[in-house]
């Protein structure tokens, strides 16, 4: 499984049409943290016209939250949430103040605005690429390391370590998608005498 989130907190401004839009962006781990952000936000720009929201977390974005907070529907939260599906982004909290400077930009102009500004602070965040991978340790006998190490040198998977005893326990990474071809493969590689020592699911 593989997905695109956020590395850091980011903020970022923009003046349109005399509003002052500021946006904020931060990796979260669940819907708990993300309120416990915007709370803090409201907090601390309490004196802003609008205070936006919108989250999305899980590997298959299965929660997605946003409210207009009283910019005409449609037009501030959801487009929020729907850039960062679009752009496959997710365990990510955004929050957009927006400071009303009189001039009314209407609902493409809103759209724009708080999209343009949460996307600069996404930028600042500096978006990453994250890999759900398996740490799979192995014990083979000897004559079948070499047929192990032309398949990482193929790209198959990646050889993190190598123990030798009276056999070799072998320790390899591979992405977590490919987990039950590469375990077959192993065991037909080896004639069905390879042990599984451990296995390990990691993000990177």
């Amino acid at each position: 499984m593989s997905y695109k989130t956020v590395r850091q907190e980011g903020i970022a401004e923009q003046i349109i049409e005399r509003s002052k839009f500021i946006a904020f962006v931060k990796p979260v781990l669940d819907r708990e943290e993300a309120l416990a952000y915007f709370e803090a936000l409201k907090r601390n720009y309490k004196d802003a016209t609008h205070h936006v929201p919108a989250l999305v977390l899980g590997d298959q974005f299965q929660i997605q939250w946003a409210s207009d907070d009283g910019e005409p529907q449609g037009t501030a939260g959801a487009p929020l949430v729907h850039m960062l599906v679009k752009e496959e982004i997710t365990n990510v909290a955004i929050l957009v103040v927006r400071y009303f400077g009189g001039v009314k930009l209407g609902p493409g102009g809103l759209i724009r605005a708080y999209t343009s500004t949460a996307k600069l602070a996404l930028e600042a965040a500096e978006i990453k690429q994250v890999r759900e991978m398996v740490e799979l340790t192995v014990q083979v006998a000897y004559p079948f390391l070499q047929k192990i190490e032309s398949l990482s040198s193929e790209g198959i998977f990646k050889i993190e370590n190598c123990d030798y005893s009276d056999t070799v326990t072998v320790t390899i990474m591979f992405g977590e998608s490919e987990k039950q071809a590469i375990k077959t493969m192993l065991a037909d590689l080896t004639s069905g005498s390879l042990k599984i020592l451990s296995e390990v699911c990691k993000t990177t």
